[in-house]
């Protein structure tokens, strides 16, 4: 639904300094021909992955080097990745399937974490769960709640006037990640509401990309 300016912008963006910027097109879940529909969007994610390491070679990347980066409620699916990605949600297609789905590191730009708190966004949790979400949907789709040491290292930011969806989400998966041991960064700023991206039109947030890659460059 923002598939242009939190996805095609920021992939030029960073094919710009020499990184490879690949967009997901992903599915939401749908009653019309889904079974376990909260799985859709993760299925979408560890295939995703699987298919770009496959072809490292081919696309000219380093397969110990591929992370996931989302925005808003696409930074809830990159975490759900980032934290389920050794579930088995699919049946598996190709040889791509025996591969791991865990990204190297997560970059997760204002995202939706939680559903079990008053600070979650309730269209976003709506939308994958429905109005009336199955017994221990909620708890497992609480992202801050799956973290473990095998969570990849990430790169949170957040803007601290944020109404949509509020920064609590960032500071209790930051809380999770370092009581798990996990390498991470969290950077929240006064101001910047929900939406902004790499805030590069902005005096202040446009700081963010060297932040963001002096990050990646400490990453071993």
């Amino acid at each position: 639904m923002a598939y242009d300016w939190e996805g095609i912008d920021i992939a030029k963006f960073l094919n710009s300094k020499g990184i490879a910027g690949i967009v997901v097109k992903y599915r939401l879940p749908s009653a019309v021909s889904q079974t376990n529909q909260e799985d859709v969007p993760l299925i979408d994610a560890q295939r995703a992955l699987r298919l770009v390491r496959s072809k490292a070679e081919e696309f000219n990347i380093d397969p110990n080097k591929i992370g996931a980066m989302g925005f808003s409620a696409g930074g809830h699916l990159a975490s759900t990745l980032g934290t389920h990605f050794d579930e088995k949600v699919y049946t598996p297609i190709d040889e791509a399937d025996k591969l791991s789905a865990r990204p190297d590191f997560l970059t997760l730009c204002y995202p939706v974490i939680t559903f079990n708190q008053s600070s979650t966004h309730k269209g976003s949790q709506n939308n994958l769960l429905g109005n009336n979400p199955k017994p221990g949907a909620v708890e497992r789709f609480s992202n801050e709640k799956q973290v473990s040491a095998n969570t990849p290292p990430t790169f949170l930011l957040h803007a601290t006037d944020d109404t949509s969806v509020p920064v609590e989400n960032s500071l209790v998966f930051y809380k999770a990640l370092v009581e798990n041991n996990v390498p991470a960064a969290l950077h929240v700023f006064p101001t910047g509401g929900h939406g902004f991206a790499l805030g590069l039109q902005d005096p202040y947030l446009r700081t963010l990309p060297e932040l963001l890659f002096g990050w990646m460059e400490s990453l071993k």
